[in-house]
């Protein structure tokens, strides 16, 4: 049998000790780590490297900058929110921060097992009643930036984003058009902030979609 190791962050003592005893009837989890606070979550995710993290969000630090931190040193862990916060923009930045599950406390404990099986399986898992109103915030996002006018790409942004539509880096795109890696990263900002996008990847899609829209 393969036993999941867990580790849980949270500044209620009496909730850590819920859920390893939740852990300990299951059987095949094991608590191998606990916190209070949010940098415990980046030196147990370094120092322990369980197989998810159960963190909460209202504890003392930055709870969001230390599961960003955590995602990043080690790739391969899972991030599992459980919380008291019903608001859907929190939902969303965990999501943005690393966290693979948003689950609601209060739940039953089935969920948030579920919620573990899902994060190890690749996939997102969100309370219901959260996932709806994160369902509907996104819905709204969308239709804000449909009725949004859009920018028109200078030429020069035309140019990086079509050598970054062929995958060039900034090295190579500098090379290309002739100028320094420090003013395509300068460009880079300004298409992100332009076009609304948090990475490389959205630019590209923003770009082309802005270009489909002018067709």
């Amino acid at each position: 049998m393969t036993v999941i190791s867990v580790a849980v962050v949270d500044d209620h003592p009496l909730l850590i000790e819920g859920i390893a005893a939740l852990l300990q009837r299951r059987g095949d989890f094991a608590l191998v780590a606990s916190g209070s606070s949010a940098d415990r979550i980046l030196s147990i995710a370094e120092t322990d490297r369980p197989d998810c993290i159960i963190v909460d969000l209202s504890m003392p630090g930055d709870v969001l900058a230390a599961m960003a931190a955590a995602t990043k040193a080690v790739p391969e862990m899972k991030l599992i929110v459980f919380t008291a916060s019903s608001n859907a923009d929190d939902a969303l930045r965990a999501l943005e921060a690393g966290a693979c599950a948003y689950v609601l406390k209060g739940t039953p404990a089935d969920d948030l097992f579920e919620a573990i099986a899902s994060a190890r399986r690749g996939e997102t898992y969100l309370t219901p009643s959260i996932a709806t109103k994160v369902i509907g915030s996104l819905q709204r996002a969308a239709r804000d930036k449909r009725t949004a006018p859009r920018s028109r790409l200078t030429v020069r942004e035309d140019q990086i984003v079509r050598l970054l539509l062929c995958g060039k880096q900034n090295r190579e795109i500098a090379g290309a058009l002739l100028l320094s890696e420090k003013t395509i990263k300068s460009y880079m900002t300004n298409l992100m902030e332009k076009l609304g996008a948090r990475n490389r990847v959205q630019v590209v899609i923003e770009a082309q979609k802005l270009a489909s829209t002018r067709a």
